[in-house]
């Protein structure tokens, strides 16, 4: 049996406490985590096929349901006011979700060869190979196509978003749409011809519609990126994808408008 991932498990619970933190829960939020419970029993159990599929079917269903904040109970506390981090750019505020993260936590239980095990020194070759061409791909990309400019800062709330983005949204989309997407589709596949490369596209694909809310510049920004951390999972594994995913919102926050330029 795979073993747990109990580092992510560590991270996503210092994040989900820091998220506790700053909001509440109600009690409808039991709702939410009894049905993730009996999603991931479906998916563990090995003797009926059809339960395996309907759990998975269900932990979609509740992931959309998370992501966009549509289940009740979850009162999501505001962790950064709405301003300007530069007089350029459009105002940014930043919650502490408390939904979101029960995605990471589901994906690490019930699905822990998600987090497959890769040596330290190829994830930190990986990691650096990965995040110096997707930072050239997508903030090139995205400097090019006039929604961002340099614009180097630190402001006072700065370690609240570190901390924020790489446990409460990093580590979880990438367990989404790296570990669980990705991964999964590299199973389906992997009889295919270039199975393994479908998989990546796809998970790129679907990484960067998930920004379709912010035009079709962050789509094609998104999918660019996504491709990069693909590479990164696919050669590094989750920790290296990961990694990747921070860094590049890293350099984006601290060195180039944020989240973009005004219009």
């Amino acid at each position: 049996m795979t073993a747990l991932p109990w580092l992510y498990l560590a991270l996503l619970s210092i994040g989900y406490a820091l998220a506790l933190s700053y909001g509440q829960l109600g009690v409808l939020a039991a709702v939410s985590v009894a049905l993730l419970l009996i999603a991931g029993f479906a998916v563990r159990q090995q003797r009926n096929p059809w339960a395996r599929y309907l759990g998975h079917g269900l932990f979609i269903v509740l992931a959309l349901s998370l992501a966009m904040h549509w289940l009740p109970g979850f009162y999501n506390g505001r962790g950064i006011d709405p301003q300007r981090l530069t007089p350029d750019a459009v105002p940014f505020s930043m919650y502490l979700n408390q939904d979101k993260p029960l995605i990471g936590f589901w994906l690490l239980l019930a699905c822990p060869w998600i987090a497959a095990r890769r040596s330290l020194r190829l994830s930190i070759c990986v990691t650096a190979l990965a995040l110096a061409l997707t930072a050239i791909a997508a903030l090139g990309g995205a400097s090019l196509l006039g929604v961002i400019s340099w614009a180097p800062k630190w402001p006072d709330q700065a370690w609240l978003w570190v901390l924020n983005n790489l446990l409460l949204v990093t580590l979880v989309e990438e367990a989404l749409f790296r570990g669980y997407i990705q991964g999964g589709l590299r199973l389906r596949f992997k009889h295919l011809p270039y199975g393994e490369n479908l998989a990546l596209l796809l998970a790129s694909l679907l990484f960067g519609l998930a920004h379709l809310g912010a035009g079709w510049h962050w789509v094609l920004l998104a999918s660019l990126a996504g491709v990069g951390y693909g590479l990164a999972f696919r050669f590094g594994g989750l920790g290296a994808a990961i990694a990747t995913h921070f860094g590049l919102n890293l350099l984006h926050f601290g060195l180039f408008t944020y989240p973009m330029l005004a219009g």
